[in-house]
């Protein structure tokens, strides 16, 4: 998945690690890093290499995606389910993914109308449809 956006973005010397952390250890990675208490839901993380190269980590927890998911369903898990949750899990790395290439977004309400947040939305729904297939 991360593979497909950087090849979508053109980045051939980057290199992007996903790793899932339960509930517990993301709040810790959280606290750390961001110096916020409580749950998110991704963490990215991006070393720009003295040869040009980008390594990064994007750190996902699935129990914040699953409580996203769940919200958005209105508390009906019929409404949304397991195919919910995959989504939100792809949305996930794939948001990493573009903060790991330097794509960034503001804070608070216009966070879902500014250009990283389309282009994100736009290779989620080319990665969920290619799996519907």
């Amino acid at each position: 998945m991360a593979a497909r956006v950087l090849r979508w973005e053109g980045a051939r010397d980057t290199r992007v690690e996903l790793v899932l952390l339960d509930a517990p250890a993301m709040r810790r990675l959280n606290r750390r890093a961001t110096g916020r208490r409580g749950l998110t839901d991704v963490i990215a993380f991006s070393l720009p290499q003295l040869d040009g190269r980008v390594l990064g980590d994007v750190y996902i927890c699935p129990a914040a995606a699953e409580r996203y998911a769940r919200a958005q369903g209105d508390g009906d898990p019929k409404a949304r389910g397991r195919a919910a949750i995959g989504e939100e899990m792809v949305r996930l790395a794939i948001h990493g993914t573009l903060h790991v290439l330097g794509y960034d977004h503001p804070e608070g309400a216009g966070r879902m109308n500014c250009s990283m947040w389309r282009r994100q939305e736009r290779y989620v729904r080319r990665l969920v449809s290619r799996g519907a297939r």
